[in-house]
């Protein structure tokens, strides 16, 4: 299965909402309908449990079945007109970003660990110690993509609480940027 969010995910997911745990909003996150249940395991402590976590979600109407996000065409032409504007209101962001922001370096999960540290201690650590104290001690056992991405997408949840969806989009821009390509296996 390859779940997409309802759009009670996408009302949970926008700021002042809090009714799930961090780990479920961190799914709710990636659940975008290419990631399977295996991308989503590193978020728990085994298959079962992200398994159960994900099913749960769908029973409680915030994931759903990429066929059935398909099915109903009804709620398509409803946000098709909202869309315009954000898109529209990002492409000089993007410009910017992209002339302000030319990193050539060489792509590495090393790379992506440190710049990840470092929105940690910018970011966390005199708002939310805890928090920051979680994700550095994550980020030191993280030793693959997947677990990089996990990780990136706790962060990001928080800091478009924070600091706005445009600073945690310009931040998964630059992480995406950072960390080296996935592995295709024929």
């Amino acid at each position: 299965m390859f779940p997409t969010k309802t759009d009670k995910a996408r009302d949970e997911l926008q700021g002042g909402q809090r009714t799930l745990s961090q780990r479920e909003r961190a799914l709710l996150l990636m659940a975008d309908g290419r990631r399977s249940l295996t991308d989503f395991s590193p978020l728990f402590s085994n298959r079962v449990e992200a398994e159960q976590a994900i099913q749960a979600l769908v029973q409680r109407g915030y994931l759903q079945a990429p066929q059935a996000a398909a099915a109903a065409p009804a709620p398509a032409p409803v946000a098709a007109p909202a869309r315009p504007a954000p898109i529209a209101a990002a492409e000089p962001i993007q410009v910017a970003t992209t002339s302000a922001d030319t990193f050539d370096g060489k792509r590495s999960l090393a790379t992506t660990r440190m710049f990840l540290f470092d929105i940690c201690e910018r970011m966390f650590v005199r708002r939310d110690p805890k928090f920051a104290l979680q994700m550095r001690d994550a980020l030191r056992e993280a030793r693959d993509r997947e677990a990089m991405l996990t990780i990136a997408a706790l962060m990001l949840t928080e800091i478009e609480k924070t600091a706005g969806v445009e600073r945690a989009e310009s931040l998964r821009e630059r992480i995406d940027k950072l960390l080296p390509p996935a592995e295709i296996i024929h």
